[in-house]
Parts: structure tokens; C-alpha cells; sequence
């Protein structure tokens, strides 16, 4: 928390998905920082399938969420909330670095290339458009394997 005797002005309590990417496997090792970030993707996968029904679906428009999830001591993953359109506002360069990208990245998923998609297009975006987000499942691809 910002008032705590670690908090750290220089990037406040936010950090990159690879900067703690970096600091886990440094500090548990590749293998638990693996099953951690398994956990978070499914955390997010299991989310979205939770509330799919209730969800806007209009191939035209998009929402942007943000997880706040918290590792325990345990390496255990907890979701503690999610946040529909959460705040793009920063408090330090690097949360300000970090939200640019989010918002570049969100822009060449939108307009792959630059260009202005056909609104008829509802694929997956060619892999070097997905900037810094992963796949983390298709859906698609998902029930042709199960047929």
C-alpha cells in the first residue's frame, strides 16, 4: 500500500507482468512462477466465462478489464476484484509507461496494421498485432477440437 514501510515512489505498488514475471522466478524459481501465472490466466479465463451471459457481445465495440490479484506467501493466486474500464490516470512514469502500452496495444488489436478493419472480420488478430497481451484461450478453436 502506498503508506506502507516498502512502498516504493519510484513505481508506486504497480509493477510490469514481466517485471514480476522477472522478480518471482529470481526469488521461487520458473516453476512456481509458471504455475503462478497458470493461475492468473485461468483466473481470468474462469472470470470471464462466470459473467459471459450477462456481458455486452457486439463485435464492434470493446471493454477493457483490469485483475487486481494479490500471491500470498504461499504462492497461492487470490482474485480480489475486477474492474470494468479501470482508471488510465498514473501516478509515476513507469504506471504511466505501462498504461501507454496497455492503450497502443489495445489500438493494434482494434486496427491490426494500422488499417481500419472490415466489420464483418470477427478473427483473432494476426499475433504480431497482439502486442504485449496473450491468448490465453480460443474459443474457436476450442470447439472445433471438441466435435
Amino acid at each position: 500500500q502506498k503508506h506502507g514501510d516498502d512502498y516504493n515512489d519510484k513505481h508506486g505498488g504497480k509493477w510490469t507482468v514481466h517485471n514480476l514475471q522477472m522478480y518471482l522466478e529470481h526469488t521461487h524459481g520458473k516453476e512456481v512462477t509458471d504455475r503462478v501465472f497458470d493461475e492468473i490466466n485461468w483466473i481470468i479465463v474462469h472470470s470471464l466465462k462466470a459473467v459471459q451471459g450477462v456481458m455486452a457481445s457486439d463485435k464492434h465495440c470493446f471493454e477493457c478489464y483490469g485483475y487486481d490479484v494479490i500471491i500470498d506467501e504461499n504462492m497461492k493466486t487470490w482474485l480480489i476484484e475486477v474492474n470494468a474500464s479501470p482508471s488510465l490516470t498514473s501516478t509515476t512514469a513507469a504506471d504511466r509507461i505501462m498504461k501507454y502500452t496497455l492503450v497502443d496495444d489495445v489500438l493494434k488489436i482494434i486496427c491490426p496494421n494500422g488499417e481500419i478493419p472490415d466489420p464483418r472480420w470477427n478473427k483473432v488478430p494476426p499475433k504480431d498485432s497482439m502486442g504485449h497481451f496473450d491468448l490465453l484461450i480460443d474459443e474457436e478453436l476450442a470447439a472445433q477440437r471438441s466435435t
